[in-house]
Formats: C-alpha cells, sequence, structure tokens
C-alpha cells in the first residue's frame, strides 16, 4: 500500500511535518514550564534518560536526545557544575566516562518530570483514556515500522 501521492501529500496530511510542529509545540510549552526548575527541556531530556538508563555516556546521550556530541558535551557540563550529575570513569575501561543523576539532579529531574506530567494533561485534557491509548499505540507502532525499514533510499 503506498498511501500518499502528489494529490494528497501536503504538510497537513504529512507526518513529518505533523510530528515536527508538536515536537516543537511541546518543547517550546516544556521550556516554560521547566524554567522554574531551572532547566530547559533538552537538560531535563538528558536528565530523566539517565535517570532511567536509556544511556549513561555523553556519546550514548547525544544518540538517544539527537544531538551533536560537542553540545551534549556542554550540556552535560553544566548539569555536573550544578551539582546535578557526576561523571566516573568506567573500571573496566578507563577511557569510557559514564553519566550518573546525583541526589539533587534525580529531585529536580523528578520535579520536572511532574511538570511535564502536568503540561501533557493539559494539552490532553479533553482526550479520553480510550483516545490517548490509541495515540500511543498508533506512535508505537510507527517507531518499530520505521525501526523495521531502516532509512529510506528515495
Amino acid at each position: 500500500m503506498h498511501p500518499f501521492n502528489e494529490s494528497n501529500f501536503i504538510p497537513d496530511s504529512s507526518p513529518g511535518y505533523l510530528v515536527r510542529l508538536i515536537n516543537q509545540m511541546s518543547m517550546a510549552g516544556l521550556e516554560r514550564a521547566l524554567a522554574a526548575e531551572g532547566l530547559n527541556a533538552s537538560q531535563w531530556m538528558a536528565m530523566v534518560s539517565l535517570h532511567f538508563h536509556f544511556a549513561d555516556t555523553c556519546a550514548e546521550l547525544a544518540r538517544q536526545l539527537a544531538h551533536d556530541k560537542g553540545a551534549m558535551t556542554r550540556l552535560i557540563d553544566t548539569l555536573e557544575e550544578r551539582g546535578w550529575v557526576e561523571r566516573t570513569r568506567a573500571e573496566d575501561d578507563r577511557r569510557i566516562v559514564r553519566l550518573a543523576l546525583t541526589r539533587e539532579g534525580y529531585e529536580v529531574a523528578m520535579r520536572g518530570r511532574r511538570k511535564v506530567i502536568e503540561c501533557w494533561n493539559h494539552w490532553l485534557g479533553d482526550w479520553n483514556e480510550s483516545e490517548v491509548d490509541a495515540l500511543l499505540t498508533v506512535l508505537r507502532r510507527l517507531r518499530t515500522s520505521m525501526e523495521k525499514a531502516g532509512p529510506c533510499n528515495a
């Protein structure tokens, strides 16, 4: 099946455009919500990625969050200066620097998480539970389809 062609592929029917627009809108809202914690959305996402063990090095975080390594290193430097992240050398390979949240970093990340939950509950406030479940199911299915298909070779 080929759901798109030149006659029906416009921004408002483009999955990429819609996902990007929604991401931009949510990031702008999260920036405002997280500002009271002294965080921006990228910093909070890095901290939550560390908390949930999605990554534990700057390079892994950069891949996970689609940042370049230099920008991620600067972001982690800032979090370390604030006492929210600590760096330690891996015992089995001293070249590897592992990242972890400090206790204070964990507390800041969880306060931020509560704010992010409030934002999403606000944005989806007029949706019922089955609509939210359906949205998440479709987004997960899209992610899986894209992972399986690999890069587009158009």
